[in-house]
């Protein structure tokens, strides 16, 4: 089984390549699923402060990779030829990926200004998006604090998504075509 996943800071464009992928057919489990899920099932509401405390806790407890290690049945339990992994966070996330999947396992960076970035955070609305600048920078500062640039230093391939949502489409669209063949 090939596992990609997916990793950048909020609102970089993994959501949208998890979309790319879902067009070629290809399955997507989401880390920020998991989250969520344990944020409901802790009887919270879903808002950007009770994810990201969840997040924490649960790294906090469990270890840093402690989101993919939850992800990892999940993924197996799929029995697919490929499978994305949407939102990686940490370098600790990838490597449990890698020990699991070993060279099955190619991840996927994409990056995006913080200016471009805060814009699609607002225009998308999530509820557990933030509202303001000052929040999306804390929000970026949690996320780095899980060790995201560990985990981009790992990267396979790197998708700058600077420009048009063709060009971006396009560009994930040959690098999964590339890993799936």
């Amino acid at each position: 089984m090939k596992v990609i996943g997916f990793v950048g800071l909020p609102a970089s464009g993994k959501t949208e390549a998890a979309k790319v992928a879902q067009e070629l057919g290809i399955p997507i489990i989401r880390m920020g699923d998991v989250v969520r899920e344990e944020v409901k099932r802790r009887g919270l509401d879903i808002t950007e402060e009770n994810v990201g405390k969840v997040a924490n806790d649960i790294r906090a407890k469990e270890g840093m990779g402690a989101v993919a290690v939850r992800c990892i049945p999940l993924i197996k339990a799929m029995d697919e030829d490929i499978v994305v992994v949407d939102g990686l966070r940490g370098g600790a996330e990838a490597e449990a990926y890698k020990k699991v999947f070993d060279a099955q396992f190619t991840l996927i960076a994409i990056l995006a200004s913080r200016k471009n970035r805060f814009a699609r955070a607002l225009a998308r609305k999530r509820s557990d998006d933030v509202v303001d600048w000052e929040g999306f920078k804390q929000k970026d500062d949690r996320e780095l604090h899980w060790g995201l640039k560990e985990a981009i230093r790992m990267v396979n391939v790197l998708i700058d998504n600077n420009g048009t949502l063709e060009e971006f489409r396009e560009n994930v669209r040959a690098a999964l075509e590339g890993i799936k063949n």
